[in-house]
């Protein structure tokens, strides 16, 4: 396949559909969100304090994720809650990453032992 015909191919649905998702996984902040968000659901709010940057730059990580189709919100009372978007397979991929990533390995871990203290 030469470049103008795959060039053509991803500017079709499925193409801009895999440009959201590889623009999502691009950043570190949104790879870290998606190991907070393992193996529980966090609010906007417990996400930010896990980050040393502002909650509106913190909110635009969630938007693009949400846009991806990675997380999915919920509003509760005054509270937005994200979580992962279960049998995804860029999140079960991701999920696999983060067992052998030193980055990811810690906060999954951290987002494991978390959910366990909610049940």
């Amino acid at each position: 396949m030469d470049e103008e015909t795959f060039d053509e191919t991803m500017e079709g649905a499925a193409g801009s559909v895999a440009q959201r998702v590889f623009h999502a996984l691009s950043s570190a902040p949104r790879r870290k969100i998606l190991a907070f968000l393992s193996a529980s659901g966090l609010t906007a709010g417990e996400i930010s304090e896990r980050f040393n940057m502002s909650k509106p730059a913190v909110s635009q990580h969630l938007s693009i994720l949400e846009t991806a189709g990675l997380i999915r919100r919920e509003k509760v009372g005054q509270f937005v809650h994200y979580s992962l978007i279960e049998n995804n397979l860029v999140n079960t991929l991701n999920g696999f990453v983060q067992e052998v990533c030193p980055v990811g390995r810690p906060i999954k871990k951290e987002s494991l032992a978390r959910a366990r203290t909610k049940e």
